[in-house]
């Protein structure tokens, strides 16, 4: 999560977004990759192991967020205990998958972007005409193609990938670089996204990732300890546990992490 990073991932956003703006007809010759005229489908869609292997990423994305999510909740339900995962480390996981593949992605541009897959676009069997990546007024109505949240939550593992051992990290990242791609290439094969969708959801990840670091663990004004996050976890939870503890008649002590 270093400077030349983000200024690779920002040139590749550029080089993307002004490629694919001027000649858009792009993104249907790489998504006609995976289109059979003679059945007019995207065949591996119909494949039951492709399926499996679309569903099985998210299973693997969303198994590096789960300790910090388990450990969120438990604090929550017994803020007189210490966190089980590095407050930061909780704080920075979640946060990022909420603004990456949640947020920015379903929110902010899914529900109001309106460009179609390519599964319902009328170069590929449907009723609705293409629209580059750039133009939201296109005729999908909700869920719409730009851009992608599987790809973005794919994409995410980069995320636990910088938390890795300084040693182990660079492979961490190829690793997630690797999954991410695979993950937005079966998007593809399967009629649901664009290569621009996939791209700038991974793109856009990665800055979020990059920002998120940055502000918790680098720039010295904003970084933070994991005692201050146990701590406001602890202030946050203690009145309702209080609460909870007087209503079965047990004693509860100071709040020690406060």
């Amino acid at each position: 999560m270093n400077r030349t990073g983000l200024f690779i991932a920002l040139a590749l956003w550029l080089v993307i977004g002004v490629v694919f703006g001027v000649f858009p007809e792009l993104d249907l010759k790489l998504a006609a990759l995976f289109f059979d005229p003679a059945t007019k489908t995207f065949p591996l869609k119909l494949n039951g192991w492709a399926g499996f292997a679309r569903d099985a990423a998210m299973w693997i994305a969303w198994a590096f967020a789960l300790p910090s999510i388990v450990a969120l909740v438990v604090k929550l339900v017994r803020p007189d205990r210490p966190l089980l995962v590095s407050g930061r480390t909780i704080v920075f996981l979640l946060v990022t998958l909420t603004l990456s593949a949640g947020i920015l992605t379903n929110l902010a541009f899914k529900s109001y972007w309106g460009r179609p897959r390519p599964v319902v676009v009328s170069e590929f069997a449907g009723d609705l005409p293409f629209v580059p990546w750039w133009d939201p007024r296109g005729g999908c109505g909700r869920n719409c193609s730009f851009f992608s949240g599987e790809g973005a939550t794919a994409f995410w593992t980069l995320a636990p990938a910088a938390l890795a051992p300084p040693p182990w990290r660079p492979l961490a990242y190829a690793g997630a670089v690797v999954f991410g791609a695979a993950t937005s290439g079966l998007r593809m094969a399967f009629g649901g996204h664009f290569f621009t969708d996939v791209s700038i959801a991974g793109l856009v990840t990665f800055v979020v990732i990059w920002l998120a670091y940055a502000l918790i663990y680098r720039w010295p004004r904003t970084r933070f300890s994991d005692e201050a996050v146990d701590a406001a976890l602890t202030r946050l939870a203690w009145p309702a546990y209080r609460l909870r503890q007087r209503l079965f008649g047990r004693k509860t002590g100071p709040a020690t992490s406060m």
